[in-house]
């Protein structure tokens, strides 16, 4: 197997779950900034022209970074980052779920309505972004209150691919120049842990 990947927020979640499963693949290295994913040879890999995407072993491409994800945890069961139990099973989902539909979706509605990189893809709506951003401010104020509970991750006591995409969130508010406020300690809390991880992408500050 190969990964064709670049640094993005969905190849960010596909890389972290790699490190932390201690998974290691030969890596297609793709450069989005430069075009590469809106050009020969990578849209013959991914007509959508995004990363990433795992090229298996009989050739065909998988992509979406949650597929893979799972794919790769069918073969590599240990440590379980989709849970072990039925029930931790049903909280990552609803946990991965509301990270994404609830806080990844609505800070990435910020950067392709913003960034220079999308202006050729969508119609920008800056509006919309400030709009987003708001949003972005009420939805963290839920988060923390739901880990007021203290617990370490957010499905629960062990770190599952709802953090993972807590920490591509987290990037997305790198690039966007969001901060989680200084009321909210326990979201802070746990940006704080998760962001030292070993696994985190991006160097300390």
């Amino acid at each position: 197997m190969k990964l064709h990947n670049g640094m993005s927020p969905n190849g960010a979640r596909v890389s972290i779950f790699l490190a932390e499963k201690g998974i290691d693949l030969p890596v297609q290295p793709v450069d989005i900034m430069q075009g590469e994913t809106r050009a020969e040879p990578f849209l013959s890999v991914n007509p959508l022209g995004e990363v990433p995407v795992l090229e298996l072993d009989d050739g065909r491409y998988l992509t979406e970074s949650i597929a893979i994800c799972r794919y790769l945890e069918a073969l590599n069961p240990k440590p379980a980052l989709f849970g072990d139990t039925p029930e931790e099973q049903a909280f990552v989902e609803m946990w991965n779920r509301r990270m994404e539909l609830r806080l990844f979706n609505v800070v990435g509605d910020v950067g392709r309505h913003e960034f220079e990189l999308f202006k050729d893809q969508i119609e920008q709506v800056p509006a919309f972004a400030s709009v987003q951003r708001g949003q972005f401010q009420e939805r963290l104020k839920w988060f923390d209150a739901e880990m007021s509970d203290g617990r370490a991750f957010v499905a629960g006591d062990s770190f599952s691919v709802a953090d993972i995409t807590g920490m591509a969130m987290l990037l997305l508010c790198g690039f966007a120049q969001i901060e989680i406020p200084q009321t909210l300690t326990h979201a802070r809390r746990w940006a704080a842990s998760v962001m030292s991880r070993a696994s985190w992408p991006m160097p300390p500050a």
